[in-house]
């Protein structure tokens, strides 16, 4: 086929404005190229190389990008994989926005480099964000040469530390984090008389944070496998879907919907894992599907428009989510995408899990209508690779890109805590979150 270009600034449109891919007349036909766009990509920021080194200039500045040539960068000796690479005064995040096809450590120097980090989607998932954030001060205070007061020190501390709760509004472990460190310097300084100690009590901690998650993780994976055990009776192994990544790169390690997913694979339990892509940044065909082939997991990905089809062919028993934030009443807010999930689920009969700490859970806000939702960049929807790529979009449309959606209690059929499994009352189908979190300490 001969395909003519047509110099026209609306290639393929009718007289009436409205575009036409097939131009026919007789004995003449012309098809738009649907696979080419007329395009140009606007970047505001770049990569470039020094001595073998990236290193990314405008929006992101003073972070040096090292190349790390190992086909597994960041695996521990166990072989899971690790985001977050820490010793007392270093600390280095695995940019995820690379994976899978490169594997690129981030230096954090400071809390500007953290909230940089965070903000831009190096480091991502709600518990993640969190140890990234703690962590990020931890290290520029014990590399910081300080001359002050106590007094100075705990200023110093929590005004970094509100500067570092702004950077995601809405996943509630960064801000329960901030809210716990804040607490503990205010505690500290009412005795210390030197700056290093309250500036060793925040570092000490901050670690702390990091070693708790995977406990934390590991608990939510024995909770969850044993729950979905009993609760799936009469079948020898199940599938399972996921939504967004969930796994050790959103967390210290080990995962929470994906350290479910992992628990069950390693009793024997588990049939397949269905992962989505999770547009439009694609934490689902990046991430979580980098993270089942390395465990080697049995998995199957699928867009996110193929989720209801899939569970029409009945090839899903269950579904296993993270949380960003949980409200008092249950309501979820989780990467978008998660409620058409939960609705298929739904519609289909099939069980709807929440796997989340319970750092994750908001008891000051009382539904899902409180939780504040953030918007993403409309580069995300215009350009391929999330933001990164060619323009794939029309130039001039309008752009709502939320990052998250709400899933209503009522679609949910559990949440699974690292305390335990949150149940609805049989009397009215509600959850008694407050109840259950009395009830574990």
């Amino acid at each position: 086929m001969s395909v003519e270009a047509n110099g026209s600034s609306a290639a393929g449109a009718t007289a009436g404005g409205s575009l036409q891919s097939i131009c026919y007349e007789r004995g003449s036909l012309r098809l738009l190229d649907q696979t080419e766009e007329n395009v140009q990509m606007q970047s505001d920021g770049c990569l470039i190389t020094i001595n073998g080194k990236l290193i990314q200039m405008g929006r992101t500045p003073r972070m040096l990008l090292e190349a790390n040539g190992s086909s597994a960068a960041g695996a521990t000796a166990g072989g899971s994989l690790q985001s977050i690479c820490y010793e007392r005064g270093s600390l280095r995040l695995l940019d995820q926005r690379k994976l899978p096809l490169e594997t690129v450590y981030l230096d954090v120097k400071d809390s500007t480099d953290g909230w940089t980090a965070i903000r831009d989607m190096v480091v991502r998932g709600a518990p993640a964000i969190a140890i990234a954030a703690a962590l990020s001060l931890a290290v520029e205070v014990c590399n910081h040469d300080f001359n002050g007061t106590s007094e100075d020190a705990s200023s110093l501390l929590i005004k970094k530390l509100e500067y570092l709760v702004s950077s995601r509004p809405t996943a509630v472990n960064l801000s329960d984090a901030v809210e716990k460190l804040r607490s503990l310097v205010l505690k500290t300084v009412e005795t210390a008389t030197e700056a290093k100690t309250v500036f060793q009590a925040y570092i000490d901690a901050a670690e702390t944070m990091l070693i708790d998650d995977v406990a934390s993780n590991k608990a939510i994976g024995f909770h969850g496998a044993k729950h979905l055990r009993s609760n799936l009776e009469g079948l020898e192994k199940i599938s399972v879907l996921t939504h967004c990544n969930t796994g050790s790169l959103a967390t210290a390690g080990y995962g929470t919907a994906l350290g479910v997913i992992r628990a069950l694979q390693s009793e024997g339990f588990l049939e397949k894992a269905f992962c989505t892509e999770t547009r439009p940044f694609n934490q689902g065909s990046r991430l979580t599907a980098f993270e089942l082939v390395h465990d080697q997991i049995p998995a199957t990905l699928i867009a996110d428009s193929a989720v209801a089809a899939l569970m029409k062919a009945g090839h899903v028993n269950a579904v296993i989510v993270g949380a960003d934030r949980i409200a008092a009443n249950g309501d979820t807010a989780n990467k978008i995408g998660t409620y058409n999930v939960a609705i298929a689920a739904f519609h289909h009969g099939i069980q709807f899990y929440v796997a989340a700490p319970i750092t994750s859970i908001d008891l000051s806000i009382s539904s899902g209508e409180q939780i504040v939702i953030e918007e993403r960049s409309a580069k995300e929807l215009l350009h391929s690779d999330g933001g990164r790529g060619k323009q794939v979009a029309a130039s001039g449309i309008s752009v709502w890109n939320p990052a998250f959606d709400v899933t209503p209690a009522r679609l949910i059929t559990a949440i699974i805590t690292e305390k335990g499994v949150i149940i609805k009352k049989a009397s009215d189908e509600a959850f008694d979150i407050k109840g259950f979190i009395e009830t574990a300490k």
